[in-house]
């Protein structure tokens, strides 16, 4: 199988079979960095890294001359750049990014309304019924790729199957810039070919539970007792494996995404001990988890905490509401009565905020009484400032006047999206 640096790479020939095909996995090609480059073309060809050379930042991408050096996402910038010294570090300009995202989206929309967006720069395609305005999967992706490159500059690769799962490890393989196309008679041959790990949601633990018992190809699963396979990862997690190990996958592109968790996290540029510094920063990032739910018209019924120590052990803790909510005043409550039962006994490195279990807001049940009346209004009157003024405009008293430890600002500083 193919490496994240680009190496190993397999692309399709032009005009190769794609019978019984359908869905298309569509992924930018190292967006960030790409977006930077596309701004500064003096920095094509270079092992380039997005992300904050200061403090605790961690790379947000990387370049594929700098991935040759080891250099991978979520790593710390200062280990990217002892593992390739000679990296050039940028700082990613989000609303530019944003701006290109939502370009290439549109491209998507162009060819067909079926479009699943996974993250802000990759999606599945659903092109069957496209069929007579713009000829085969195939023949689509060809197209889509070309209209990318020429109204955006940026490059995209493509993976044409069957089904979600093979497209996504096709798109993979075919990385940067490239197109593979697997048909669907070719789907178990493709497949049993690469390794166990390629397989969704085979991740380390499961990697090595298959390993452990001689378990490396996908060909060695197809040829291990259903029994077994129910062993060694539980059986949930073996019937999955069974099923797309033999290319079957009943899952369809979701145009309407239910988001399933929202959530803010922050890493501090030197660890915290002070307790009322991090409780200021939970009700901080509450308030960020409450604004989102209420932008996008949901509640959350559970809410969790995550906190990383100076050792980098990490832990979370969650609890379940006794009715959902969107307010950040109930969130960070909740968050806080979850904190103060955490024993601490190293400074903090991140702590982070997430609601769970969404509904949509049930805004049209009657009610004879509601606790949060009164936070509700003043939260619905916060969004109305920040809409006009800008996020920050106006906020709680509470959150102004505290130093957040005199410079151990938050290094995240990346676009949050609803996982």
């Amino acid at each position: 199988m193919g490496r994240g640096d680009g190496t190993g790479r397999v692309v399709s020939p032009e005009g190769a079979d794609d019978t019984g095909t359908g869905i298309l996995h569509v992924d930018m090609d190292a967006f960030y960095v790409s977006v930077a480059i596309l701004d500064d073309p003096s920095l094509k060809g270079k092992p380039v890294i997005t992300g904050s050379p200061e403090g605790r930042g961690v790379v947000a991408s990387a370049s594929y001359e700098a991935r040759r050096y080891g250099v991978r996402s979520a790593m710390p910038v200062s280990q990217a750049l002892r593992l390739c010294p000679t990296a050039i570090t940028v700082q990613p300009r989000f609303d530019r990014i944003n701006e290109l995202s939502s370009q290439v989206m549109g491209i998507f929309d162009d060819f067909t309304p079926l479009v699943e967006p996974l993250s802000i720069d990759e999606a599945f395609l659903d092109v069957r019924g496209a069929r007579r305005l713009w000829g085969s999967p195939g023949q689509i992706a060809v197209l889509l790729r070309r209209r990318v490159f020429e109204e955006t500059g940026l490059t995209c690769s493509v993976g044409v199957a069957a089904t979600k799962h093979v497209a996504k490890i096709a798109s993979t393989l075919s990385k940067p810039d490239g197109l593979l196309i697997v048909a669907g008679p070719d789907t178990a041959a493709f497949l049993a070919t690469l390794p166990a790990r390629a397989l969704w949601g085979v991740g380390p633990k499961a990697g090595e539970a298959l390993e452990a018992r001689g378990i490396h190809t996908v060909a060695d699963i197809l040829e291990t007792p259903r029994s077994v396979l129910d062993r060694a990862l539980g059986p949930a997690m073996g019937d999955r494996v069974w099923h797309l190990a033999r290319g079957l996958d009943a899952r369809s592109v979701e145009t309407a995404r239910v988001e399933k968790s929202v959530g803010h996290e922050e890493t501090f540029l030197r660890d915290i001990d002070d307790p009322a510094i991090l409780r200021t920063e939970f009700r901080r990032l509450a308030d960020r988890v409450g604004t989102r739910l209420r932008k996008h018209a949901w509640e959350a019924s559970t809410i969790s905490i995550k906190v990383r120590f100076a050792d980098f052990t990490t832990i979370t803790r969650s609890q379940t509401l006794p009715e959902p909510t969107s307010v950040g005043r109930r969130i960070g409550e909740a968050a806080l009565e979850l904190f103060e039962a955490v024993e601490r006994r190293q400074p903090v490195r991140l702590v982070g905020v997430r609601g769970e279990r969404l509904r949509p807001v049930a805004g049209d049940l009657p009610t004879l009484w509601d606790d949060d009346e009164d936070w509700r209004s003043l939260e619905g009157a916060l969004d109305d400032a920040a809409a006009r003024f800008g996020r920050g405009a106006v906020t709680r008293a509470t959150l102004i006047g505290r130093s957040r430890d005199g410079g151990a600002l938050p290094v995240n500083r990346r676009t949050p999206s609803p996982d």
